[in-house]
């Protein structure tokens, strides 16, 4: 199992190698459905669950990827693990997850 940590150490384990960066990313969007309804609530305020929806998918999707990367490398924990996003297009947003692959014991 991949230990993901965003420390830049496992407590109780000690860094043995260091394999480098890692990173998954996604570009996700909502259809014109979602979208729609999304615009009404930016109207009457309050959370857009369509978007909250739609970038905690991406953030998993991103966070799978950076752990199938690091896996292929032969890391079993990747530290100091972060998030980025950014806005592709109107309603498309990119989420990128990344850190450093690591072997501990």
């Amino acid at each position: 199992m991949m230990i993901l940590v965003n420390t830049n150490d496992v407590p109780g384990k000690t860094i043995t190698k260091v394999y480098g960066l890692v990173k998954g990313n996604t570009i996700h969007s909502k259809h014109i459905g979602k979208d729609i309804m999304a615009g009404f609530r930016t109207l009457v305020g309050g959370e857009i669950k369509e978007y909250t929806e739609m970038l905690s998918e991406a953030r998993k999707i991103a966070l799978k990827r950076m752990v199938e990367e690091a896996e292929a490398l032969g890391a079993n924990a990747v530290v100091n693990v972060r998030f980025s996003t950014s806005s592709v297009m109107q309603g498309a947003a990119e989420l990128l997850a990344y850190g450093t692959a690591v072997w501990v014991k």
